[in-house]
């Protein structure tokens, strides 16, 4: 398995938008946090179906639940994901045009998994919709770019250079396979919010980047890669003895 640390997109903006979420959503899992994670709260600012539907659709509360979250794991997850993918989705639309992608992926989340119970009284709470919105979107923009990530293989550990469409295809693999149980309790991850937030943001980044902004860009550095070591593969077929051998001698060490 692995965990996405940073990837090798420069981007030439200051990300506000990407920062300004990021740093929403952390101030308000402290205050969350030092309040004990009142269930109350979720009930009155989470995303609850049932309420939406009632009301006709006019519950700002679809909006208000994509900054809370349920746990450390939850938000820490979220947010490193956001940061690592989320500067270059930003850059590629606009700041303006970011914003509106964002909270309309995370608008289509939410309802693909209310729409499977619309009588559901549980609140929904977190970014994960939205965010897998921006991970559709540079799904299309900058799949052959490289992710530096944690690969763990038994006890070896190294930060390996893996290209985006591997990183993020098995992420959503995950979501797939993960629906069928989840389908099946109360409560639980919104695996289908995170499903439809991908999708929808792969569908409409042709609409939303810059007319100058090509999709499926090209790499800006070679993949498999050890980044902490800067060693190279010449030849990737010997990627996973190369990995094992080095992982072992630190292991010795």
């Amino acid at each position: 398995m692995f965990f996405p640390l940073y990837d090798d997109n420069p981007t030439s903006i200051r990300p506000y938008v990407t920062q300004f979420i990021v740093v929403a959503c952390t101030i308000v899992f402290v205050f969350q946090f030092l309040a004990g994670m009142p269930g109350q709260l979720f009930l009155d600012f989470g995303f609850i179906p049932d309420r939406f539907f009632s009301n006709s659709f006019f519950d700002l509360t679809i909006i208000s639940s994509m900054f809370l979250h349920g746990g450390i794991a939850h938000i820490v997850g979220n947010m490193v994901y956001l940061w690592i993918f989320g500067d270059n989705v930003e850059e590629s639309m606009g700041r303006i045009r970011f914003v509106l992608f964002y909270i309309t992926c995370g608008l289509i989340a939410a309802l693909s998994q209310a729409l499977v119970n619309p009588d559901s009284n549980i609140p929904m709470v977190g970014a994960s919709g939205a965010i897998a919105g921006v991970l559709g979107a540079y799904l299309m923009l900058h799949p052959r770019a490289n992710v530096s990530c944690f690969v763990f293989l038994i006890i070896f550990i190294q930060v390996i250079r893996i290209p985006a469409f591997l990183v993020l295809g098995f992420w959503i693999l995950g979501q797939f396979f993960s629906l069928p149980s989840s389908l099946q309790d109360e409560g639980g991850v919104a695996y289908l919010a995170h499903i439809g937030g991908f999708i929808a943001g792969m569908i409409l980044v042709p609409f939303f980047k810059k007319k100058d902004v090509k999709l499926f860009d090209i790499p800006h550095s070679r993949p498999w890669q050890n980044a902490s070591t800067n060693f190279q593969n010449e030849n990737p077929r010997d990627f996973l003895k190369d990995f094992i051998n080095k992982s072992e001698d630190k292991y010795r060490k």
